[in-house]
Parts: structure tokens; sequence; C-alpha cells
């Protein structure tokens, strides 16, 4: 087994640990769209709960504890279509998925 899939702490998983710190921080927004994309997918597993609505200042809190452009991460994640937000913009939920 290797490295690369071992859970290493609470805000890695399988095939994402590299791209964080030994602290849990992101080390950088991959450029890659598929590998930003299994970001993408672990940071909405891991930081936003199913079924619960979030402000802005909640979602930003949030990113800030992986890295400090929450801005981004945080509109990758409407983009992918991990997260939804409310047309106003005040408002976001962790968009559900069909399987």
């Amino acid at each position: 087994m290797s490295q690369s899939t071992v859970e290493t702490g609470p805000h890695t998983r399988r095939g994402v640990t590299d791209l964080f710190t030994a602290g849990g921080r992101l080390t950088a927004i991959p450029r890659k769209a598929a590998r930003r994309e299994q970001l993408l997918a672990h940071l909405t597993e891991t930081l936003f709960a199913p079924d619960r609505a979030y402000t802005e200042p909640e979602v930003n809190g949030l990113l800030l504890t992986v890295h400090e452009d929450c801005a981004a991460l945080r509109r990758y994640l409407v983009i992918a279509g991990h997260l939804t937000r409310t047309r106003d913009g005040s408002g976001y939920r962790r968009a559900t998925t069909t399987l």
C-alpha cells in the first residue's frame, strides 16, 4: 500500500493526502481539473453536513480551516455542483447527488 492511500488525519482521505500538510492545511488548490475534483469531493464530505443550510460566513469559516483562499474554494465548490447557492447568494447547502 502506498503512502498516498493511507488516512493520516481529519482532513485527508485516500487520493488527497498529498495535498495536505501534517497539520491538515491544504498546500495548494490543484490546477488540474480531475485532481481539483477529488479535493472538492473530499471537502464536501468532510466539512459540510447534508441537509443543513450555511450562511456565506459559515462556509468561509469552514474553508478557512484548510486554506486561506476561501473565496476560490467556495466558487469551485459551487461551479462543480458540490454546493448549491441561493439566488441572492446568502445561503449555501451541500448538493444532493443521486447514484
